[in-house]
Order: structure tokens, then sequence, then C-alpha cells
């Protein structure tokens, strides 16, 4: 007889129902709170200083179906990378160098992934700060002018240093150095520079000041140890002279004789004043006060005083005069002022005055060349001067003096008897300077002691220096900062370094080198101080963008000074936008965006910004792209399908996109690339299967898969409560009436059966789609022991006939379901019916398959009664 196959409505529905019980849920992260050091990596904490390699955390996390799970990390686009993660274990490393003065958060992508579903979160990370700064003066060099009047204890200068650090790290507090020895004092916490208390500056003493300044952090933590850092820098004070001195007259007292032969509006003699305020001093005007009495004049500027008269008209015999220098300020008005006497005497003798002579005879004027900085106390034996008064006993003794810039040289004797050999001998060598003087000039004056006639001569000693290598080559500036393209050819000007030596000739000659772990690629011409770039040399800023060295200024000598270089390499456009590999096909739900990315390895903007657009698309009206995200979506009044169909006869609704990446640089760069975009509606009803459906919308084979495994766990189902009610009847070997009453037993632990679930591989042919792989433990209880369970056989049925050992199975189809190894009712559904009891709506769906069975087999066995 042939057996007839039913389904009815609620056999599939359940059926379908435990299919869809096989939906998978994503994974998640365990939040364990911001101090955990295992769960999301949420609101972490590390200090800056936390050495490379570390182990600073483990993602953990864990997905509902046991299934394992991947970690991942992922950045920004630009952002530096700074972590890498073990994908099976989740344990975190520090890869990159933090620093908390450049970055103080860091934003991260972590994701957590079963295979099928990947759960992403954005997470921040706090950098904490460590005392890794020294502080840092600012605006240096410091070269302070401070009046010599300025009071004491007034502030003349701030110094001001940062330190990045923040706390104690970054507080910074100042200190001078030989504080005992110094002339100011600093507030610790301002940094104001003032006069000591009680003390004064004095140009005439002292024209300069050097102040060793110390800034220091309040220390912190550094890789566990206290560390606290300092720095130094020198003020240099330059005092200026105010005019604070009277003018003072040289050579005092002043005497002068007028002989009988004496011619009127001859010169008697010179007075000579300076102003005591050496580094501005006015000029000097000279006048008599009083004591002339019409006889004498003086010239204002020169000071030097004559007679007017003839002498039988002169009625004293002595002139006492008052004479007055006044200093004549730069706008002409007379200032401070000084008084001299000068005393007059006439005589009726003809006296003969000191008179200087040389190799030759009488003279007036030596002049010596001799180099700068002669050691101490040596004499200038290249001058040959004598002096001598042909006058005898007391009228033949006088002084001599060196009138001039003081300080730098003496004369021996100071008292000669009628004739001696003058002697100079240094005394200041190192105000003897090629650099500030190359010619010293002297008045060797003579005057009488004894005599009342003070009879005086006076000779010009001119000394001419020569230079002597006494510098040392100086920068313009302490360090140099210059940018150079990445794209610049081999042997490029850099920057030009600028030395200068003070002292003359060979010994101002300057050659320059560099040195340092970053000159590699750079050289120097030796004389110029261009600095270029190696001819071979290959500059990238994505690579290296940062360059510094030392340069070397050096004389003949080996004298040298050093400045520091700093290059910048300027980022250019060399670089094309990349797409990602995964942009070649996408899904797009009317109403929904997709997103395009490319990506431009550029170190800086605009070179790395890229824009969007769409290049080429058919129809042309459907697709509006956004310039800078990427973003590709519809047009405004594209909202169903129906519309689009209206647009194009394209009814399968993809399209070929033409995307293009485009830099912002100049020149600018492009990268296109064809993108396929199927699109489709969202559907109505939300629920697992129809979130199954959009995910495979790109993979039909694989919902074509699904949906012939629900219908072969169908028909195994059914085939195998057939089998099952059937050797129940043939045991009970009964005569079946017409109206049977069905007795409720005690339902039977469901069979286990394992298999294999869809693994979808790219088949070779159609036939190769789909594969059943049967699993060896397929026998197998819940218990282990490998003993199927089998209906109890009644006690009275004659000759059952043997069970069979395995199930029946139906003849294999043209292609077999490939299934997961599992139960082919799930734990959790059993779980689900034990709690319910084996509801009514079970019990009647056996008992309504129990009858249809009982009837098909008594028909069967009615032929063998």
């Amino acid at each position: 007889m042939k057996h007839v196959r039913r389904f009815t409505p609620s056999l599939f529905l359940s059926l379908v129902h435990v299919c869809l019980a096989q939906a998978n849920y994503a994974p998640y992260f365990f939040d364990n709170g911001a101090r955990s050091t295992n769960g999301n990596m949420a609101l972490l904490s590390l200090s800056e200083d936390t050495p490379l390699g570390t182990h600073v955390y483990t993602l953990n996390g864990t997905d509902p179906e046991g299934d394992p799970v991947t970690y991942g990390l992922a950045y920004e686009a630009g952002s530096r990378r700074y972590f890498s993660v073990d994908k099976n274990l989740g344990n975190v490393t520090l890869i990159e160098e933090l620093d908390r003065e450049k970055e103080d958060e860091i934003e991260v992508i972590v994701s957590i992934s079963d295979g099928l579903n990947t759960v992403s979160e954005k997470v921040r990370i706090l950098v904490m700060d460590a005392n890794d700064e020294s502080p840092e003066f600012v605006n240096t060099p410091y070269i302070v002018q401070v009046p010599e009047n300025a009071p004491s204890g007034s502030s003349i200068f701030k110094i001001e240093a940062v330190d990045k650090d923040t706390g104690s790290g970054g507080s910074i507090t100042y200190f001078l150095q030989n504080i005992h020895a110094n002339k100011f004092t600093i507030d610790r916490h301002s940094g104001v520079l003032r006069i000591k208390t009680g003390v004064t500056l004095d140009y005439e003493k002292s024209r300069t000041h050097f102040v060793v300044v110390v800034a220091k952090d309040g220390g912190g933590k550094l890789r566990g140890d206290n560390k606290v850092f300092s720095a130094t820098t020198t003020v240099t004070v330059n005092v200026e002279d105010v005019q604070d001195t009277p003018p003072m007259f040289i050579g005092t007292p002043y005497y002068g004789y007028v002989y009988e032969d004496t011619l009127a509006g001859s010169e008697v003699l010179t007075v000579v004043a300076l102003d005591g305020d050496r580094g501005k001093p006015n000029n000097i005007h000279y006048c008599i006060v009083n004591g002339s009495e019409g006889s004498f004049e003086i010239n204002n500027t020169t000071g030097a005083i004559s007679v007017i008269k003839s002498p039988n008209q002169l009625k004293k015999e002595v002139y006492e005069l008052k004479v007055q220098a006044s200093e004549v300020s730069q706008e002409g008005d007379i200032s401070v002022y000084a008084f001299a006497m000068v005393t007059i005497r006439v005589v009726d003798l003809n006296n003969h005055p000191p008179t200087f002579y040389g190799e030759n005879g009488p003279q007036n004027r030596f002049e010596l060349t001799m180099y700068e900085h002669p050691p101490e106390g040596e004499i200038l034996r290249g001058l040959k001067i004598t002096v001598n008064d042909s006058d005898q006993g007391a009228n033949a003794k006088f002084n001599l003096r060196l009138v001039g810039p003081g300080g730098i040289f003496r004369v021996v004797p100071q008292t000669v008897l009628n004739e001696a050999q003058v002697t100079i001998i240094v005394e200041n060598s190192a105000a003897i300077d090629y650099e500030k003087f190359k010619v010293l000039t002297f008045k060797l004056l003579a005057i009488e002691v004894n005599t009342p006639e003070k009879f005086s001569s006076t000779a010009d000693v001119v000394i001419r220096l020569l230079d002597t290598n006494d510098n040392v080559p100086k920068f313009s500036s302490d360090y140099y900062i210059a940018r150079i393209p990445e794209n610049s050819p081999g042997g490029s000007n850099v920057v030009a370094v600028t030395a200068t030596d003070p002292d003359s000739g060979l010994w101002g000659e300057i050659k320059y080198s560099i040195y340092g772990t970053g000159a590699d690629l750079f050289l120097i011409h030796p004389s110029t101080g261009i600095i270029y770039t190696q001819p071979w040399a290959v500059l990238d800023a994505e690579v290296n963008s940062k360059y510094n060295f030392y340069v070397k200024a050096e004389d003949t000598d080996g004298k040298y000074s050093l400045a520091e270089v700093f290059i910048t390499v300027l980022d250019v456009n060399d670089h094309s936008p990349e797409f990602n590999e995964n942009i070649q096909e996408k899904t797009m739900i009317i109403g929904s965006p997709v997103k395009i990315e490319a990506i431009d390895q550029d170190a800086e903007e605009p070179n790395n910004i890229v824009d969007y657009s769409i290049m080429q698309a058919d129809p042309a009206n459907v697709f509006d792209i956004d310039q800078s995200t990427g973003e590709i979506k519809l047009k405004s009044y594209i909202r169903s399908l129906d519309i689009i169909h209206n647009i194009t006869k394209n009814k399968d609704c993809i399209w070929s996109v033409v995307v293009q990446a485009k830099d912002r640089g100049s020149p600018s760069f492009s990268t296109t690339a064809v993108l396929k975009i199927d699109i489709t509606e969202e559907t109505l009803h939300k629920g697992p299967m129809a979130a199954f459906l959009m995910q495979t919308k790109d993979n039909p084979m694989k919902a074509l898969g699904v949906l012939a495994g629900v219908m072969g766990i169908m028909v195994l189902i059914t085939i195998m409560i057939s089998t099952a009610m059937f050797w129940r009847n043939k045991r009970s070997n009964k005569i079946m009436p017409v109206r049977r009453i069905i007795k409720k037993r005690q339902t039977p632990q469901p069979r286990t059966v394992r298999m294999e679930w869809l693994k979808f591989k790219r088949p070779s042919n159609a036939a190769e789609k789909f594969v059943v792989e049967d699993d060896t433990k397929s026998l197998q209880n819940e218990n282990s022991n490998n003993n199927v369970q089998v209906a109890p056989v009644p006690p009275t049925a004659p000759l059952p006939p043997p069970p069979p050992a395995v199930a029946p199975r139906v003849d294999a189809p043209g292609w077999r379901v490939p299934t997961v190894s599992g139960s082919l009712t799930p734990k959790y559904i059993n779980k689900q019916l034990k709690k319910r009891g084996h509801g009514s709506a079970h019990n009647a769906l056996v008992s309504e398959l129990k009858m249809k069975f009982e009837k098909r087999n008594a028909a069967f066995n009615e032929p063998h009664i």
C-alpha cells in the first residue's frame, strides 16, 4: 500500500520556531569599572612614563552562546597607535611612548567578535603626568640695562621659566648662585631680580655684572623615583652711566710764568678738566671767574690761558686766577662745574722749562707700535724719551705725569732733577685691547716743583696697538631654526649660520663644521657657513620630520664656539588617497547611507585631508555623496524602490558607481574606485528571521542553504516519529479496533543526534554547495555511555521484530543539507519545555501524530490478520 505523508500547519510552525531559536547573539564586554585591569578599557589611566612593552590591560568579554571570542583595537584616522592587543587573550601592550604634554587623552575603539557578530566601543584613556620635563627659561638671553643711580632694593628685571609638567613637577622656584658675592637678590617665587638692600651700583667701579639664575621644579615621580630638575641661565646687567659726577681738573695745582720777554697773546699754561662720568662724558667749557684783572684770558674749549698784555703792563707780580670748568650737555645747557686756582707769576728772568728729547733732539710727539694685552709690569722699551731742564739747582727739579685714560700706564720716575730717562710701565693689561682702542693717546707732563714759576711742558705719547688672537668666534645666535620641503633634491641649501671673530687677519678667519646624531644627512660649507643636504640625501616628513645637531665655528688657533641647529622637514603632497579594500560592494537600505573611506599617508594638513565625489553613475541623478565624510545616500526624492524602477530599467537595483577620493594638497592627487551598490527596502517586520534575511541578502546561497537545512530537519523528524510509532504498534500485536482509545504515555527522552552546522564554503559547482558531515558521536546519549535509548517493549507482545540499530534513513536526494553538530532539540528548548511541563499544545500535537500513524499501521496490518 502506498504511504501518504501530510504536514499540518501547526507542525510546520513548530519546526520553524525550533530553527529560529538557533539565532546567534552578539558578544559583549565586561564593564568592571574605572580602576579595573580587565574589561573594556573604559576610563583607564596610564602614567606617561610607562615603559614600552608593558602589559597595561586585559580586554575581557564573553559570548552568550559560549563561542570563543577575539579582540581588536582600532584608532581614528590620523591618530597615533599607542597599543597593540593579543586578539585571542585580550592582552593590551603599550607600543608607543606616552607624552601627556602632547596628548593627555587617547581615544581607542575596542572590539569583540564571536566570528559572526562584532561589537565595537569607543573608550577614552587618560594619560597621567610624570615629572619628565625640565624648567625652560623663556625669552633668553637676558641683558638688562640699569642706571647706576637705581635705588637699592628696586626691581630691575623679571626672569621667567616654565615647566610643562603639572602639580609639584610644574612649580618653579628661583635662586642665585654665589648669592653672597652678588649685589642682587631674586624672589624665589616670582623670579623678580632686585638690587640688594643697602647696595648701590657704580658705573665708575664696575660697568657689568653677570648673575647666574637657577630655576628648579618641585620634583615628582619618574619611573618610580623622585626626580628634581633644574636649569640655569645668566643675566647680564649693564650699568649705565648717569651724570652724577662733576668735572675734575687734571694736574693741579696750576702754575704759570710770564717773563719779561713774553709777547702779548702768548700762552702761559693750559688747564685740563675731564668729565667725571666716563661712560657718556660731556664737553667741558672753561672760563676765568676772577683774578684776571683784564690781563689774562682762557680758551673756552681747550683751557689754554694766555696773557693779553705785555709784561711791562702787568701791575702785579703774582696773579691768582679762579678758573671754572663746566659740563655742557648735548642740549647746550651748563650743568655741574668745578673750580681750580691758577697761580701766574711775573718774573724778569728767562728760566728754561723742562724739555723732552728724542733720539734726534727735542721732540714733543712720541709714537710706539705694540701688541695688545702685554703682561702687566712690562716696560715700553720702544719709547726712547729723555726729559731735561737747563736750569740748575731747585729750578731744575720737576715732576712727571701721564695724562690720559687712567689706570693703564704709569710713568717712572715721577720726580726728576735736571735730566732723566723716562720709563712707561704697563699697569692694566686688560684695558690695552685692540678691539676697543686701536690707538691710545696720552700727554706726558713735566712741571717744576720748587720754583715759583712752575714751568712745565708736555709731549704727546701715541701708542698704536697690534691685534692678537684673544677672542673666540661667536655665533649670531645660540640656535638656528630652518625648514626645508621633503621633496628638496640632494645638495639643497637649508640655512646659513654666521659667526664673527673680532680678531683681525688670519685670527679672524672662521672655519665651520657640524656634528651630532642628526647631522648625517647634512653638510656645511667650511667658509660661508651654508648648511645643505648631502647629494644623496632623501628627506621624508613621514619618516622623520625633525633633525637637530651642532655647528662649530673655529679660528686658526683652535678657539671655537658652538650653536645648535633645528631643522624641520616640511611635508609635501606626495601620497595619493587609498581606498579600503572592502568598498567594492555595498548594500544600501533606502533611507540609510553607506560610507566609503580613503586614507592619505601624508603627514600634515591639508595634504592628508580627503574629499570625496562621484565621478560617474548611471543614471546620474540617483546618488549624493558627502564631500567630507564619504557617506553616499540616495537623492531626497527617492523614498522607495518603485521610484528607482521609474528612473531606470535596471530592475535588480544594483549600480556601479565610480567614486573619487582627492586630497587638498598642491598639486592634488586622487584615486578612483568602482563601487557596486545594491539598493533594497527595509523590511516591515522586525525579528530574528528579518535580521537574518537582511544579513544574507548579499549572499543568497547562504539563505538557500539555511532553508534547505530547515526542510531537511523537518523531513528527518517526521521519519523518526513515524518509525517509532510503527515499531511500537508492531510489538503490541493487537487487533486495532475501528475506534481506539489512545492512552497517554510518558514522553520518551528525545534522541540526540549531533550534526555539523552550516559551514559555508565557496562551492566549485552547484552540487557541492551543501555537504552533510555526520558526527561519529551521533549515537551518544546524554550520559556519554553510548547506550541508545529505545522505547520499552510491552511484556505481552509475541515475537517482536528486532529493533533497528540506528534510525532509518531516507533515500539521499540530489543534494544534502549540512548541519551543526548539536541536539535536534536544543538544550535550552528542553529546559523551556520542562518549565512548561509539556503544555497542552505539545501534547495535542503528539496525540494527533500518534492517531494518524496508528491508522496507517492498522491499514498496513489488515492483510496479515
